[in-house]
């Protein structure tokens, strides 16, 4: 009697296990979750942490509130200049309102990604289909992401619930056709680009090549006339200098000024003096005494 009693002890305790797990749940950080009762919505404001339902009434769905990647197939598109393009894309979101995302998918996000990915294509094909190649590919690039990551979370926060994060594109082709003409187009570009900064460069380096010639003349003007007030300065000191030495020994003067006669006449053997022989120009040489 007393087993049978312990038996039904443990089985109330299990069920009550049992009941109590199907009645308890968790809501992490990165989740986003939704109450309903027979199919319909009763309760969205779940933060993270525990909560209770009641089984076989509620039932709840969890969605994944971390950012999440919508990467679409590439798509043929017009641009301005009626030729096509196969456009590669993605965007990144997240779910914001999970009440009325839960609405708009029903409850799929497989259908959340499918919508989006056709605003994408739709946006991107009336983007493109007013610009032309190179204002897709380079010019505007950057803003044209901007424009469509924008106006992409605007509906998409109203119609979905989720916000847009970033639209990208990730790459476009060209079909062959296009692209030669497309590349002879941005090569031509690229010479004319590349002459007119040649002309630049020459016009640049001749601008700094005549100011270098005007410094040179300036510098050498100076430098000429520092050295005529030197050479100046030098002939009156060595003048000053002979007079000092005239008015002290007067003979001396005349035998020292004779000797660098001398020597400036005789250092080259080419040179001829025609004088005569009794030239004062000789009184040294014929007497050590200039008698």
């Amino acid at each position: 009697m007393n087993n049978n009693k312990s038996l039904f002890v443990i089985a109330l305790i299990l069920i009550a296990l049992l009941v109590l797990s199907s009645c308890a749940f968790v809501v992490k950080e990165t989740e986003k979750a939704v109450l309903l009762r027979f199919g319909e919505l009763v309760r969205t404001d779940y933060k993270p942490g525990l909560y209770f339902k009641m089984p076989l009434v509620h039932e709840l769905r969890k969605f994944d509130a971390r950012i999440q990647t919508v990467d679409s197939q590439p798509v043929r598109m017009l641009n301005s200049e009626n030729k096509f393009m196969m456009v590669d894309s993605y965007a990144k979101f997240r779910i914001v309102d999970v009440s009325r995302f839960y609405v708009a998918t029903r409850g799929d996000e497989r259908n959340a990604v499918r919508l989006l990915a056709e605003q994408i294509n739709n946006r991107l094909r009336n983007q493109f289909g007013v610009r032309d190649l190179h204002e897709v590919v380079s010019g505007q690039r950057d803003q044209l992401m901007a424009d469509i990551t924008k106006n992409l979370n605007e509906s998409a926060q109203k119609d979905l619930g989720v916000e847009i994060v970033d639209v990208r594109v990730k790459r476009i082709d060209l079909p062959p056709e296009v692209s030669e003409s497309v590349f002879q187009r941005m090569r031509a570009g690229r010479e004319l680009q590349a002459r007119d900064h040649r002309a630049k460069g020459q016009e640049a380096s001749e601008r700094i090549r005549a100011n270098a010639d005007r410094q040179k003349v300036v510098i050498e003007a100076e430098a000429y006339r520092q050295a005529e007030e030197l050479r100046g300065a030098g002939d009156a000191e060595a003048a000053r200098v002979y007079a000092d030495a005239y008015s002290k020994n007067p003979e001396f003067y005349r035998f020292s000024r004779s000797l660098t006669a001398y020597r400036d006449s005789f250092k080259d053997k080419s040179d001829i003096l025609l004088m005569a022989p009794d030239s004062q120009f000789f009184r040294y040489l014929k007497d050590p005494e200039g008698k």
